[in-house]
C-alpha cells in the first residue's frame, strides 16, 4: 500500500483495486505513515517489524483501567435503593486521578463478573418445618375504593 501511494504516486481507489482491498484500509495506512512522519526512503530502510512499530506502535498505547472491588460491589447491589450509577460514580471519585472505566464499560465488566458466580445456594431442610418466603420488597399502596394507586 505504502510503495503504490508514496513511490509510485496512485490514488486510493487505484491502489484498493489493485489490491482488492477497501479505500477506507488504503487510507488508514496512508495516514498512519503520514502521522509516523514516513517516507517511501525511510520506509524501505526498515524491516517488517520495525514498520509495524513505527506505524501502530506509536498510535496504540494500553491503557490500565483501575479495576474496580467487584466483590464488594455484589454485596453493595444488596442494599435497598443501591444502584450500579452510584457505585461507578464512588468508583470514579475514588480513583479520580486514574484511568477509570466508562459506566457502560463498569456496567459490562460487572455482567461478566456476576455470571461468573453461583445462582443457586442448596439449603436443607424436612418438609414442612420451614416456610419460605420470596420478599420482593415494598408494596404499592393501592386505593381499594377507585382501585388506583394511592400517592
Amino acid at each position: 500500500v505504502l510503495r503504490l501511494k508514496l513511490d509510485a504516486g496512485l490514488s486510493h481507489e487505484q491502489i484498493a483495486m489493485a489490491l482488492k482491498i477497501s479505500k477506507g484500509v488504503v487510507a488508514k495506512y496512508v495516514g498512519l505513515a503520514t502521522a509516523a512522519g514516513l517516507d517511501w526512503a525511510t520506509i524501505q530502510t526498515l524491516d517488517e517489524t520495525g514498520l509495524q512499530q513505527k506505524l501502530i506502535g506509536s498510535s496504540h498505547r494500553t491503557r490500565q483501567h483501575v479495576q474496580p472491588n467487584f466483590g464488594r460491589i455484589h454485596q453493595e447491589l444488596r442494599r435497598k435503593g443501591m444502584t450500579l450509577m452510584l457505585l461507578w460514580e464512588e468508583y470514579r471519585a475514588e480513583y479520580a486521578d486514574s484511568q477509570t472505566y466508562s459506566y457502560s464499560q463498569f456496567c459490562d465488566c460487572y455482567q461478566r463478573f456476576a455470571r461468573t458466580l453461583k445462582r443457586s445456594m442448596r439449603q436443607v431442610h424436612r418438609a414442612g418445618e420451614k416456610l419460605f418466603i420470596d420478599f420482593a420488597g415494598p408494596t404499592i399502596e393501592v386505593d381499594p375504593c377507585v382501585k388506583t394507586i394511592m400517592p
